[in-house]
């Protein structure tokens, strides 16, 4: 297999942090990529919004969201139009100050407009379109008390005709920073994540539980579950419908006495017809908090991340998974090491990345919280 390259683009705006279960980065029916939000250096949530223009590769300021937010979803809408819901506002704080507020990015008139309240507010939710428009938004972390979270079952549906958000169906466990993706068949699934158990902000637990949604009933169902929990890992759905999950690890290992500092390498494939999940090869290098994109020959290109729980500075390599024959290579790495980062495949088959962390706590210079960057790459396979 013929090894693929990178070049550097364009440089953000801003240095932003890009936390989440699932990329910022959404590609534009016109070809373009929008980043809206994030964090700062020091996790303040910021209302910044760039637009990338692949002919040229250079980043250019749009209008701020109305509303500063980090750990919230971004989902690209039927009519072209794009949804931000959620997150979480201004400076870092414990418990989180969850929004319930959206709004609607209309790349015609370059404007955000108010697109409603959730019925619950909510960070490090999951958003999935659904095959009749509507959008899904479930689980995430919202305040228990004044000194303790608590992870979300619930979920709610936004209708972009009408404007409005409506209670669906709970999920089965409660979860927050999960990955979702919508299935052929038209359902949704929802894999691990992460689960509040202690009264702090590092109080959490990997979760191997995965569950499905039927837009059509409303209804969640349980499925097969991962080997082991995983938290900070990715789904990416394969041509022939079934799901790889890379990476991640259990955030309350440490705690426990099985402190894997290098995450997990381990990869499972799960099959939409069976519910079921298969082990795959191991990737060549453990890691969580990265991006997994396929690609347009079908091979899924993993890239960048960290350890899920020293996450000290962001990893350079880069590897490609062939599903036909079930094998990783290794990829040429990127020219700036990064985590909590964007990625979005663009119309000529190019993957662009962006923004993220380089280095956290005391790996910085100053030992503080993040040192961020605005550089962004393209890798051509």
């Amino acid at each position: 297999m013929s090894r693929g390259q990178w070049a550097p683009a364009g440089e953000l705006p801003w240095e932003r942090n890009l936390f989440g279960a699932v990329s910022p980065a959404v590609r534009l029916a016109d070809g373009r990529v929008l980043i809206a939000g994030g964090a700062d250096g020091r996790l303040a949530a910021q209302d910044g919004t760039a637009l990338f223009d692949p002919r040229d590769g250079v980043w250019t300021g749009a209008a701020p969201l109305r509303e500063t937010r980090q750990m919230h979803t971004t989902t690209v809408l039927a009519d072209g139009r794009v949804l931000v819901a959620g997150g979480c506002g201004g400076p870092v704080s414990f418990p989180a100050r969850a929004l319930d507020s959206a709004e609607v990015y209309d790349p015609v008139r370059r404007s955000w407009s108010d697109a409603g309240r959730m019925g619950q507010a909510r960070c490090g939710h999951s958003s999935t379109r659904l095959p009749d428009g509507r959008v899904l938004v479930a689980g995430g972390t919202a305040a228990r008390s004044r000194d303790s979270e608590r992870s979300l079952t619930s979920a709610e549906v936004f209708d972009p005709v009408s404007g409005h958000w409506t209670p669906t169906g709970p999920m089965l466990d409660a979860r927050s920073l999960h990955p979702a993706v919508a299935l052929p068949g038209g359902g949704v699934l929802v894999a691990g994540g992460w689960a509040a158990t202690r009264r702090d902000w590092r109080g959490g637990a990997g979760l191997a539980y995965c569950e499905r949604y039927d837009p059509t009933s409303g209804r969640w169902t349980p499925t097969g579950g991962f080997f082991a929990a995983r938290a900070g890992h990715r789904l990416t759905v394969l041509a022939d419908g079934t799901v790889l999950a890379t990476g991640g690890g259990d955030p309350d290992a440490g705690s426990q006495g099985r402190l894997d500092p290098y995450s997990r390498a381990t990869t499972e494939r799960y099959d939409p017809a069976t519910g079921a999940w298969s082990r795959e090869a191991d990737m060549p290098c453990g890691r969580a908090l990265h991006q997994a994109v396929r690609l347009p020959a079908g091979d899924v290109l993993v890239m960048g991340g960290t350890n899920d729980v020293l996450g000290e500075a962001g990893y350079r390599s880069a590897a490609r998974y062939d599903p036909r024959f079930g094998t990783w290579s290794e990829e040429p790495g990127l020219a700036v090491g990064r985590l909590s980062f964007a990625a979005a495949v663009l119309a000529d088959g190019r993957v662009l990345v962006a923004g993220g962390a380089e280095r956290t706590g005391p790996a910085t210079a100053s030992g503080g919280y993040f040192q961020l960057t605005r550089t962004s790459e393209l890798f051509t396979p």
